[in-house]
């Protein structure tokens, strides 16, 4: 059974996010169901090299039954694929077959293809429909919602990118069973973030079913990516641009999370094993930098924790120092005259951004 979640921003079309088993042999189906496709043809399907043998010729043949004419490319799986030349490949494809702006494209893959994907499609002729087709956890509960597209600079992740709203978010549920453990766990960390970030409501039912979670149990799973869209798709109506200070509540964790990422290697540890490192830094740093007791953040910090080992997501054993992790940290885009911003929690649901000297960053890292 699917469920459907409408996004609805200010300026902006609405879209639906549709959740649940077996949707993506429906996706052209559900395509002609909306009113600005009726009459499209042109499709254009970027994968990966590790989905394509899984999941394209069943993207292929749902498209096809909907008459839609539909092309495809397969990058190479992994980060390095986040790349301008790769997009600039891309672009001159989708010219060569003589794409106009009535095409449309359609991203099947995780984070690395829809990030891509999106930033084709948000550039090319000025911007054409992307749908997002998310075969990862970590890309049904954020990346495939929100409009956020990018690619990658030596410099730093996710440098280069548009703000760009998908028309359609198809997220089948069936697709996780082939997820690794490795990518499992990487999107368990975003589901905890959401839920520390959110509400209790959300955050003791996830410490409730975190052992299910971490088994995969399929229930807990559908609900749980269900719970995680309907809080970005809020977040996001609040904040498309991430310019009012609410959508960056969304980096919690991902300040330490991604300089670990740049300074181990991308690809030593996944997204959400780094994400989930930094939301236990973030809370440690929250102690020393808030004006809070520290007797009420260091029960948050472990009823954090718990969620977090019972999902798998275990404290890192990294190799950086405290002083190369603060000069990734200073070249995010989150960096604001040359001081880092945190988020910062004193509790569930109770986050605010936090402007933090070298100093004090570097005292907490040591």
């Amino acid at each position: 059974m699917a469920t459907k979640v409408i996004v609805q921003l200010p300026g902006e079309r609405d879209y639906a996010v549709r959740i649940g088993s077996g949707v993506i042999g429906k996706l052209g189906q559900s395509l002609r169901e909306i009113e600005r496709f009726a009459n499209a043809r042109d499709v254009l399907v970027i994968t990966d090299s590790n989905v394509a043998p899984l999941y394209l010729a069943q993207v292929k043949a749902s498209l096809a039954a909907a008459n839609f004419k539909a092309a495809d490319i397969t990058v190479p799986a992994g980060e390095g694929t986040k790349d301008i030349a790769v997009a600039s490949e891309i672009w001159s494809a989708m010219a060569q077959l003589a794409f106009g702006r009535d095409c449309l494209v359609v991203a099947l893959g995780g984070g690395v293809v829809g990030d891509l994907a999106g930033f084709v499609a948000s550039t090319y002729m000025r911007g054409v429909p992307v749908v997002q087709v998310p075969t990862t956890l970590l890309a049904m509960v954020d990346s495939s919602v929100g409009g956020k597209t990018a690619v990658n600079l030596a410099e730093g992740k996710n440098l280069v990118g548009t703000f760009f709203q998908p028309s359609f978010v198809c997220a089948d549920t069936d697709t996780l069973a082939t997820l690794p453990e490795r990518e499992w766990r990487c999107g368990c960390a975003e589901v905890a973030k959401s839920a520390v970030i959110d509400s209790d409501d959300f955050f003791f039912w996830m410490l409730e079913h975190a052992q299910a979670m971490a088994e995969r149990d399929d229930a807990v799973a559908a609900e749980a990516i269900q719970r995680c869209v309907v809080f970005k798709a809020g977040v996001v109506a609040r904040d498309k641009t991430e310019s009012a200070g609410v959508r960056e509540c969304l980096n919690y964790g991902h300040t330490l999370g991604h300089a670990i990422e740049a300074c181990t290697g991308y690809g030593t540890f996944s997204h959400g094993a780094a994400v989930a490192e930094g939301m236990r830094f973030a809370v440690r740093l929250a102690a020393d930098v808030l004006e809070e007791s520290r007797e009420a953040i260091s029960e948050f910090a472990e009823a954090q924790a718990d969620l977090l080992d019972t999902l798998g997501l275990a404290p890192l054993d990294y190799d950086a120092t405290p002083e190369d992790l603060l000069t990734a940290m200073k070249r995010d885009k989150k960096t604001r005259g040359g001081e880092v911003r945190f988020v910062l929690a004193r509790d569930i649901a109770n986050w605010e951004i936090v402007p933090v000297s070298d100093e004090a960053i570097l005292q907490a890292l040591r």
